[in-house]
This record gives C-alpha cells, sequence and structure tokens, in this order.
C-alpha cells in the first residue's frame, strides 16, 4: 500500500490534547461567570421588589387623593406579602390586590415594615399618610430600603 495516497486521504482534526485544552478555559471562563451571573440576578430582583413597593405605595396614595377616602397597605412580613385593601387585582379584577414577594419575577423577602410601630400605612383622603415608615426587602446577601416621608408622602428607594 503507499503511503503517500493514504496521508493525502487523510482528514485535518483536533488532538485529544487541544480538544481537553478547550474544554478547560471553557470550564474556567464558566466557574468565574456563573457566580456574577447569580449576584446580578439577585441585584436585579431586590431592586424590582423594591420598586414594586414603592409603585404600590404611590399607587395607593394617588387613590386615596381620587376617590377622597382612606387606602390601606397592609405589609404581612410572615407571608412575604402586601395588601391594598379594597382594590382590585389589575388582571383579575375578582380578587384582592395581593402581591407575593416570594414568588416569581421577586423571590424576595420581606425583611421588616417599621409604620411608627405598625405593619401597615393609611393614607387619608389628601394622599397624606399618618405616619413615615420603613419597607426593607432582602434577596439573598442584598438589600434595599424604601422609606416613605410622613410630611410629603414622597416614597424614595435606597
Amino acid at each position: 500500500m503507499d503511503l503517500r495516497v493514504r496521508s493525502e486521504t487523510r482528514r485535518p482534526a483536533f488532538t485529544l490534547i487541544e480538544l481537553l485544552i478547550v474544554v478547560v478555559v471553557t470550564a474556567v471562563l464558566a466557574a468565574i461567570a456563573v457566580p456574577r451571573f447569580g449576584n446580578s440576578m439577585a441585584i436585579h430582583r431586590v431592586d424590582t421588589a423594591a420598586q414594586r413597593i414603592a409603585a404600590d405605595l404611590t399607587l395607593a396614595q394617588r387613590r386615596a387623593r381620587m376617590t377622597s377616602a382612606s387606602q390601606r397597605v397592609v405589609f404581612n412580613p410572615a407571608d412575604d406579602t402586601y395588601e391594598l385593601i379594597g382594590v382590585n387585582h389589575m388582571d383579575h379584577v375578582d380578587q384582592a390586590y395581593v402581591v407575593s414577594l416570594a414568588e416569581a419575577p421577586y423571590e424576595a423577602e420581606i425583611e421588616s415594615v417599621d409604620f411608627d410601630g405598625d405593619l401597615e400605612i393609611v393614607f387619608d383622603g389628601y394622599g397624606t399618610p399618618r405616619s413615615g415608615g420603613r419597607v426593607i426587602v432582602r434577596v439573598g446577601d442584598h438589600i434595599r430600603q424604601i422609606d416613605l416621608d410622613a410630611d410629603t408622602g414622597k416614597v424614595v428607594t435606597q
């Protein structure tokens, strides 16, 4: 058999060493990227949960002004939920407006709630809160604080 003919018909391929190097480099890059991705997801979740609480407090305040009636927001840290009392869910009008921060997309927990020693905030018919207060939410090691100013009713997330 002619060796020259045989070598001309060989296809170029990767050696086992080359494949192992590619696998090792890929594993190293994945080991670096995966924790960072998980960390960024936790930051996104806690930010989103804080923004949702801030938006719902603002909604309750505006609803109180619009209807000239008191509006309550009741927090339940044990269940990581809160409810806008007397407001129907926007997608399911036959259900109460209850937000569960423990579920997706937030997967957060309510660390603490303090509205002058209470778990609820009441806006009067002018949209003025009866007291100021703070809600703290957590996802993993990441914490966000939502403050409600007692005088202005302004909501600020930190």
